[in-house]
């Protein structure tokens, strides 16, 4: 968070500092759900997705499925920038990000390496694992893949100059996914909506509920219609209550109204569960706990 702090201190724009704040995270190996040192998909190749979006003229970029380069959210900003597209993913995504002469390598770090492996060996049946990779996929039990740890976004919603409002979204995803899964970070209107004129939400955990409801678009419409930032996200969550079938799971609603008045809502109780805040006059960011509601 520091970065886009100081970048915010030196006179950059909300989109800048968004940019800046989240590819320190993307490039921490310490973080095991975001850029290089993110859990890989089952066959072990680690596929990032970010998305990022501009509240004054809701402008978008997002990026999915990206292997082989460190900052998916830096490759969004250009798809904004240079694309009459919104959305790239895969080959096209990659392609694009060569183009941009962005940095690359290899996304899977040591220590996740090991941890694949060690997944492996306890969820994939002996006879598969000893010709690992066996294709197809299918027949494996996917209930041994449900996102028990290790399913998580980094996301930053900045406001400069008490009126501009950006927010970003980069993760690797669901851990050890099925490969080409996207979550809601690249769906704008799922893990991500910014408007300057109501507020910037931003979406993590479990991408498939979140993308199902449209809940962060359905955060900003619910404040668009006289709802304050905690009625909206609450609304929001009685639409999740709403859904049935498919795989359900927690969800966390991070929300930031046009007067920078934040609320994250979460229906996940851990003792490590935080956001920071941060506004002008602060010495140090303040960090919070959600407040917690089950679906």
């Amino acid at each position: 968070m520091s970065a886009a702090i100081n970048s915010l201190l030196t006179g950059a724009s909300a989109l800048d500092a968004v940019e800046k704040g989240i590819r320190v995270v993307e490039l921490d190996p310490a973080i095991s759900t975001v850029g290089f040192g993110g859990a890989p998909n089952i066959l072990g190749e680690v596929e990032c997705d970010a998305s990022i979006m501009c509240g004054a003229t809701l402008r978008t970029g997002s990026v999915g499925a990206l292997k082989g380069f460190f900052h998916a959210i830096s490759v969004a900003r250009q798809i904004m920038e240079r694309m009459p597209h919104v959305i790239l993913v895969g080959e096209g995504a990659a392609m694009f990000a060569a183009e941009i002469d962005e940095s690359r390598g290899s996304m899977l770090s040591p220590r996740a390496e090991i941890e694949y492996v060690q997944w492996l060996k306890k969820n994939i049946p002996t006879h598969l694992y000893s010709n690992w990779p066996a294709l197809p996929l299918i027949p494996l039990s996917w209930s041994s893949a449900k996102p028990t740890m290790k399913a998580d976004t980094t996301c930053l919603l900045v406001r400069k100059d008490k009126r501009d409002l950006a927010g970003g979204v980069s993760t690797s995803g669901w851990a050890y996914k099925y490969p080409g899964r996207l979550g809601d970070s690249p769906i704008i209107g799922a893990g991500l909506y910014v408007d300057n004129r109501y507020g910037a939400v931003a979406c993590t955990h479990i991408g498939e509920m979140t993308i199902r409801a449209g809940t962060s678009r359905a955060v900003i419409a619910y404040m668009k219609k006289g709802a304050s930032v905690q009625e909206a996200c609450h609304e929001a969550f009685d639409d999740l209550r709403a859904l049935r079938g498919g795989y359900l799971g927690p969800v966390v609603i991070h929300a930031l109204d046009k007067n920078c008045d934040p609320f994250v809502l979460s229906t996940e109780d851990t003792n490590d569960m935080h956001y920071w805040f941060w506004a002008e006059g602060m010495e140090n960011p303040d960090c919070r706990r959600p407040i917690i509601e089950s679906l």
